[in-house]
């Protein structure tokens, strides 16, 4: 056999070439049936290796820290002993006599983009390789010349640890035996014109705490306790059943609980508070905790600021245990520009898109997704099933889709390039969103797909088969806004403007519609949902209970951000908790118990969530003397009575006639203005009567709702 050229041994020994198990590992050396054994050892005195059947072997010499040696017989599995000047013997595995861990298959998928379960393939996995335990890693990165593993096991030095390239398919692996849980890790990869620069593994299922910012390998020995859970789950659909969603930022709710020491608690308030759901701000890793984890760099890591993989595992657990869904913020649209994460990752665009005009976010300063690139689609839909797959959170909710929707977005004109068709839609964003919320469907029934979506685009929560982008839910941005600027009015000139009240009213069932008074309207100077409140401290909390029981009995889901349940009085941020102390304080006491009975009753009425986004379950309320302060309707479900929601946005109580849609008596199921919440104390002792043609003269509270249930 021909030796090696020197120029070949001088790239495998410095680990700068694509093929080092070419030359490094076991080889054929004669028909006759003798092997070379090949293996780097720089500085080494003697290199021996020693075979299974107790064959020990010498190595010479042979160029540059590469030892070689010729044994007859069978391959098999062998160790090398090097010694060197002054110190023991050391006995190591050899990496390169092992062969890949990634099969045709995978490769074929990848590089098609369809690959599902990609994080099982990429990434680094602790495994039995053969007969050697260790842990395997692979990376996608086409164009680098070489990539090396470096990390605390090898003094990050990785010359002797050079990954071997998988043709085609960009994708580069190495096995390294004796690698086990809890090393840390990069890449080292050598650019066409940047020379060598280090990276975090896209796909690491664990990192370390910033502002460090290694990946490390980690595996899980989580044993699930969510199976009726899950089957419940997946036999229903989270249209035709309550949503009320508690969303949180866990580092702030309650500073210094990690995954495991949040549990408790949380279940315990959420539980208490009676929401549906909790919505985690994102948990996936990020480098600067003042972006809330709007900027991710581990895609694939929960954040270690809390704990590890498992122990958010458990967080979710628990939670199901208690009957409370999990949603989860999750960040497709954009990533941050940091060297050791995904920009620029094997030197020059490759998860970002290479035009600037698609592949730049100037408002946030970040990177843009290539969607149209397939391994770098199948990188974010696999994404998105991992964490149903492997935490088993029960939504999405798809933060910033309208940046990602519109090649135009916060664009002037010049600054875009249109699509094929001279349109501003991002056609190859709406096939991966399409591609995502379809596959995750199928893969997952019963989960809920959100979208944080604020413009008119049509068909969001349409199904694709008919075009739309398939989505569960779209928040309702426009509600929002407009109830926000309504409710800060003084209430002596809220009858001027009925229509921004009102107008929801008239899309309402054009998509299927969340609610948010979400983390987004309490931050950048906007204050507290207290704090827009008008009036005195009394005031304020009666706005607050008709708000939010305006809010609760409105077609559609509902979310709140923490700390409005209880009156906050600050803005929020990030670097401190939540203003509990009010909780010392009788009237934002009352508050929190107000939210609760709220959540009790909207749960107890199938009218306000079994047909949420059916246009011929909800009419608007009239009467003879109508009042421009007062918004009434009636919510009707596949079962039970229907329920009437009136709300007075004036301050002084009102006597009205209604026109209640059946006569009979129709009893308070909710009186926002009782005594027990802080209220006044207004109503109609506990129910009204219509006469035969359903006419009922109605008392309704200042600052007040009434939730009415037909008892015929």
């Amino acid at each position: 056999m021909t030796p090696p050229d020197p120029s070949l041994l001088d790239a495998v020994a410095a680990g700068s070439h694509h093929a080092p198990h070419d030359v490094l590992g076991i080889h054929p050396a004669t028909a006759d049936g003798t092997w070379i054994v090949r293996t780097r050892r720089p500085l080494a005195q003697s290199v021996t290796a020693v075979f299974g059947d107790g064959r020990r072997v010498p190595l010479a010499h042979l160029h540059g820290g590469i030892w070689e040696g010729e044994t007859p017989g069978e391959p098999q599995a062998y160790q090398v002993v090097a010694t060197y000047p002054d110190g023991p013997a050391h006995t190591t595995d050899d990496p390169y006599r092992h062969t890949p861990t990634l099969g045709e298959l995978d490769l074929h998928l990848i590089g098609e983009g369809r690959h599902e379960r990609l994080w099982d393939v990429l990434g680094a996995h602790v495994r039995l390789h053969g007969d050697a335990e260790g842990t395997s890693f692979a990376v996608w990165a086409p164009h680098a010349r070489a990539i090396r593993v470096v990390g605390d096991f090898n003094g990050w030095d990785g010359a002797g640890h050079a990954m071997r390239s998988m043709g085609g398919s960009g994708v580069w692996e190495l096995f390294i035996p004796g690698v086990g849980v809890g090393t840390t890790y990069k890449y080292q990869i050598l650019t066409e014109h940047d020379g060598w620069v280090m990276k975090a593994d896209p796909m690491a299922r664990a990192a370390e705490v910033p502002p460090a910012t290694a990946s490390v390998v980690t595996a899980s020995d989580y044993v699930w306790g969510d199976d009726d859970w899950i089957a419940d789950r997946a036999s229903s659909q989270p249209l035709t059943r309550p949503m009320s969603v508690y969303e949180l930022h866990l580092g702030s709710w309650r500073p210094g609980l990690g995954y495991r020491e949040a549990a408790d608690p949380l279940v315990e308030y959420v539980t208490a508070q009676g929401f549906t759901h909790v919505e985690f701000m994102p948990l996936a890793e990020h480098p600067f905790g003042g972006s809330w984890g709007y900027q991710v760099t581990g895609y694939y890591a929960p954040t270690s600021r809390f704990g590890g993989p498992d122990d958010l595992r458990y967080l979710i657990d628990r939670l199901h245990a208690a009957g409370i869904g999990v949603i989860m913020d999750w960040v497709p649209g954009h990533f941050p520009r940091d060297s050791f994460a995904l920009a620029r990752f094997d030197g020059g665009p490759l998860y970002e898109h290479p035009d600037p005009r698609r592949g730049e976010h100037r408002d946030w300063g970040t990177l843009i997704f290539d969607y149209g690139r397939n391994e770098v689609r199948n990188f974010l839909v696999a994404n998105a099933l991992y964490w149903f797959d492997q935490f088993h959170v029960d939504g999405l909710r798809v933060d910033a889709v309208a940046s990602m929707l519109y090649l135009d977005y916060s664009r002037e004109p010049g600054e875009w390039e249109p699509n094929e068709f001279g349109g501003r839609e991002n056609l190859e964003a709406i096939r991966f969103l399409q591609e995502t919320n379809a596959t995750a469907y199928k893969t997952f029934p019963g989960i809920a797909m959100i979208a944080e979506e604020s413009t008119s685009y049509p068909g969001v929560t349409a199904p694709t088969s008919a075009g739309g982008l398939g989505f569960g839910f779209k928040w309702n941005m426009g509600w929002m806004n407009d109830s926000l600027v309504y409710i800060s009015r003084d209430p002596m000139y809220r009858s001027h403007h009925e229509a921004e009240l009102t107008f929801s009213f008239v899309y309402a069932f054009s998509e299927n519609f969340v609610l948010p008074i979400s983390h987004d309207e309490v931050v950048h100077g906007k204050g507290s949902l207290f704090t827009r409140m008008p009036g005195d401290h009394w005031q304020k909390l009666a706005g607050m209970r008709l708000f939010l029981s305006y809010m609760w009995g409105h077609p559609g889901k509902q979310l709140l951000f923490m700390g409005q349940e209880f009156g906050q009085l600050s803005e929020w941020s990030e670097s401190r908790g939540l203003d509990w102390w009010l909780l010392d304080q009788p009237t934002h006491r009352e508050l929190q118990d107000f939210v609760a009975a709220l959540n009790r009753a909207y749960r107890a009425e199938p009218a306000l969530w079994s047909r949420d986004h059916d246009g011929a379950a909800f009419d608007r309320i009239g009467g003879p003397a109508w009042n421009p302060d007062v918004s009434a309707f009636v919510r009707r479900g596949d079962d039970g009575a229907p329920v009437a929601i009136l709300c007075n946005f004036s301050g002084a109580p009102l006597h009205l006639e209604l026109d209640l849609p059946s006569a009979g008596r129709w009893d308070e199921v909710l009186n926002s203005d009782a005594t027990v919440y802080g209220g006044s104390g207004v109503g109609n002792f506990g129910s009204v009567e219509t006469d035969a043609a359903g006419r009922a003269n109605v008392t309704l509270p200042p600052l007040g709702a009434l939730w009415l249930r037909y008892a015929g």
